[in-house]
């Protein structure tokens, strides 16, 4: 890469993009990478502020922006998702289908790290529709060391930084526990809601059951799920520590590896998550589920539809961020909620 003066570079070929800007009317390239530079192309350069361009020199211990720009791509994609066109050592990911966006943090701070070049993202661990934009990516300088681009792929450690974990089809069973519910007082409001949500993600309530506060029947009935291939299993309602509140003692009974009985989220502090041999996920929400906009339910729930079994650790970690602020007109998922460190 050499730097010249515009009047003096009628011959020579271009080594970057030159873009042109119109408030309001166009914003794109005039002239591409590769350009060889004419006479008449002299005063459209002048009029776009060029009076000095960098044209190509050959540099084998070099890459051009672009060139760097597909290694860089092929560092962050992975499944689900195809590269939209380079343009200035930009290159965006485009989501090829509904699912939740996975990211391997690490090996993106690693990679920004090592400067003069950057990839920037939306959130991890939360839903992308097919069409989305999920990252970034650009390198900074026209011209990188081939040495730093060795290091990019180094440090990122030969896996994907993103993939895109498609929804399953899973079939789920519906615990709605509450004795005045059961026995008919007052009207199951939180079945409602549950369907609601799942209806987001395309799924529907396979197997519903009523069972009163009596832990030994909610037991039975959750083994009776397991017992008929539910792939998962939500129990509404019991999950305080009042008296009659008998959901968490009847999910352990069934013999549950329990991740955790309350996470630090509000609204969803008494929520409760363990697996049925080990890989059948079932869920104690409580009563605020069935009246708050969104909570602990709306982050964990993607989730567990794409596959994932979710880590203690994970969930701890959603401490800040997991104040919802119950906003008058909720935005979820564009706004701070659930997105933990």
């Amino acid at each position: 890469m050499k730097l010249c003066k515009t009047e003096e570079a009628v011959g020579q070929i271009l080594c970057h993009d030159i873009t042109q800007i119109i408030p309001g009317v166009v914003k794109d390239a005039v002239f591409r990478k590769g350009h060889i530079i004419r006479e008449e192309d002299i005063p459209v350069l002048l009029s776009v502020g060029k009076e000095h361009i960098y044209i190509w020199e050959n540099d084998e211990n070099m890459l051009h922006e672009n060139d760097a720009a597909d290694i860089l791509c092929s560092i962050c994609k992975g499944e689900g998702m195809h590269e939209t066109e380079v343009k200035e050592g930009k290159i965006e990911l485009i989501a090829d289908c509904d699912g939740v966006l996975k990211i391997e943090r690490e090996m993106l701070w690693n990679v920004n790290r090592l400067g003069e070049m950057m990839i920037a993202s939306r959130h991890g661990d939360f839903p992308v529709k097919k069409g989305d934009k999920i990252a970034g990516t650009r390198i900074i300088p026209l011209v990188i060391e081939k040495e730093k681009m060795e290091r990019a792929k180094e440090v990122a450690g030969g896996k994907p930084i993103f993939q895109i974990l498609p929804y399953q089809q899973k079939k789920i069973g519906l615990v709605t526990t509450g004795s005045e519910v059961y026995k008919g007082r007052i009207q199951d409001a939180f079945t409602p809601v549950i369907r609601e949500k799942l209806a987001e993600y395309g799924m529907e309530i396979q197997m519903q059951k009523l069972s009163g506060d009596d832990h030994k029947q909610i037991t039975e009935i959750i083994q009776s799920m397991v017992d008929a291939g539910m792939d998962m299993i939500i129990c509404t309602g019991g999950m305080s520590v009042d008296p009659d509140d008998r959901t968490p003692l009847a999910i352990k009974n069934t013999g549950a590896e329990i991740v955790t009985y309350g996470a630090p989220v509000l609204p969803g502090a008494m929520f409760m998550l363990g697996y049925v041999k080990g890989e059948i996920p079932i869920v104690g929400l409580p009563g605020c589920v069935m009246y708050a906009k969104r909570t602990i339910f709306d982050l964990v729930l993607p989730r567990l539809l794409a596959g994932e079994k979710i880590e203690k650790e994970e969930l701890d970690r959603l401490g800040e961020g997991g104040l919802c602020l119950n906003c008058q007109i909720c935005t979820f998922p564009n706004c701070g909620f659930g997105k933990g460190v």
